[in-house]
């Protein structure tokens, strides 16, 4: 269900997308409204699910993960107990930033971050041991053009 928000909601939240850390003195000021409503507000956003948490975002690269691999996968199997262990294996491994059920030729996508290549192989010998997978392909990404989390609002 798509929650019904005005312009003032679209602009605070658009604010939290880039610095949730901001004061609300600071959020209310750009908005241009007071500070008690756009608290209620935010509370409310947050009682509905439309803002599901607020977290510092790291670079990756600064702190040793340099590498970025996008693992398309392909089953034989569709079964419900391949499938929870599947999801159970995914869940489980910290290296999963996203995982994906697809549409399509492909089952599943996962974009996994490690250190390098030799912590990729890691990954995926120890993916392949907790659950049967049909294909693999890997490709390791060579730049990150564009990397957001935030919504497009406006």
């Amino acid at each position: 269900m798509v929650a019904a928000l005005d312009d003032l909601d679209r602009n605070i939240l658009a604010i939290l997308q880039e610095d949730c850390s901001l004061a609300l003195d600071e959020i209310a000021r750009r908005v241009g409204a007071s500070k008690t409503p756009v608290w209620n507000r935010i509370r409310k956003m947050r009682a509905a699910g439309i803002i599901r948490s607020e977290v510092a975002i790291l670079d990756p690269e600064k702190l040793g993960f340099e590498s970025c691999f996008f693992v398309l996968i392909r089953t034989s199997q569709h079964d419900a107990d391949w499938l929870a262990r599947f999801l159970k294996a995914v869940q489980e491994r910290p290296e999963v930033l996203e995982a994906h059920r697809l549409a399509g030729d492909i089952d599943y996508i996962l974009k996994v971050r490690v250190e390098n290549a030799r912590a990729y192989d890691a990954f995926y010998r120890a993916l392949i041991k907790e659950v049967s997978i049909f294909n693999v392909t890997s490709s390791l990404s060579m730049e990150e053009i564009k990397n957001t989390t935030a919504l497009p609002l406006r």
